[in-house]
């Protein structure tokens, strides 16, 4: 998937991806990473800064809109945006590298973490222009049981399940053709026919070229996105403004503005 936004059925281990590994996710941390994680958290808040992770496109079309609600609501502070790759799905949530983040649901360890979802969105399929069913309006998953994948990295543990479908394939194994860290790797990947992927709608707005189309799919749950604070985290205004910015904004345009 490219952008970086619940399972459906369960239909037993079979499902699973047929390369996965035991990832150790989320990562864990050790006294002294949690140690210098406080320290960097003082260091931003001295500084007026508030750490946010995403991944990918954040919250689409509504994270600059959610950046400038929160700026009315805490004058003086900025917004510092950090990406991270696919190995972690918490955007740095879970090693307290962010104070909050702007996540794909699901992710490892998500009951660590307050969650909130803002934003649900048709999960589509990414495909190479030259594939068999690209002239298709419409596709059942099931016609893609049998087709490559590209999966984000095995250390993002259930989140690469998620968006192979592992759950959602009436027990069919999943092929895998590739593995991508980020979406420029994942593009190239399907343009060369080295397989295709589930993704969020957005991520054909966002992501547009020529050797790769997007189509709707049928067969499979919807995905979101939601923003998410660490449930050990101390009160802190500003990550409570932050949060309150992503209601009002999600909220207000939820029926104005694409998912």
């Amino acid at each position: 998937m490219a952008t970086a936004s619940s399972a459906g059925s369960s239909p037993g281990r079979a499902s699973r991806s047929t390369d996965r590994t035991d990832p150790k996710t989320p990562k864990s941390v050790t006294a002294w990473e949690r140690a210098l994680s406080v320290t960097r958290g003082a260091t931003t808040r001295a500084a007026r800064t508030l750490r946010v992770g995403f991944v990918a496109s954040a919250a689409n079309e509504r994270t600059q809109l959610i950046i400038a609600d929160f700026a009315r609501r805490r004058p003086g502070w900025r917004v510092q945006m950090r990406q991270t790759q696919w190995t972690d799905p918490t955007a740095g949530l879970a090693t307290g590298e962010v104070d909050v983040a702007l996540l794909r649901l699901p992710v490892p360890a998500q009951s660590d973490f307050d969650v909130e979802v803002l934003l649900t969105e048709p999960r589509w399929i990414a495909l190479p222009a030259g594939h068999r069913l690209a002239g298709e309006d419409r596709i059942r998953f099931q016609d893609l049981y049998d087709e490559p994948f590209v999966a984000t990295p095995a250390e993002s543990g259930e989140w690469r399940d998620y968006w192979l479908a592992a759950d959602e394939r009436e027990g069919h194994p999943v092929r895998i053709g590739a593995v991508a860290h980020h979406p420029d790797e994942w593009l190239n990947a399907i343009a060369h026919g080295q397989g295709i992927s589930l993704t969020p709608e957005a991520t054909a707005r966002f992501y547009q070229r020529p050797d790769v189309v997007y189509r709707p799919v049928t067969g499979v749950s919807p995905s979101q996105i939601g923003v998410a604070r660490p449930h050990t985290q101390l009160v802190d205004d500003a990550v409570d403004a932050f949060i309150l910015s992503c209601r009002a904004v999600c909220s207000d345009t939820a029926s104005q503005a694409p998912a």
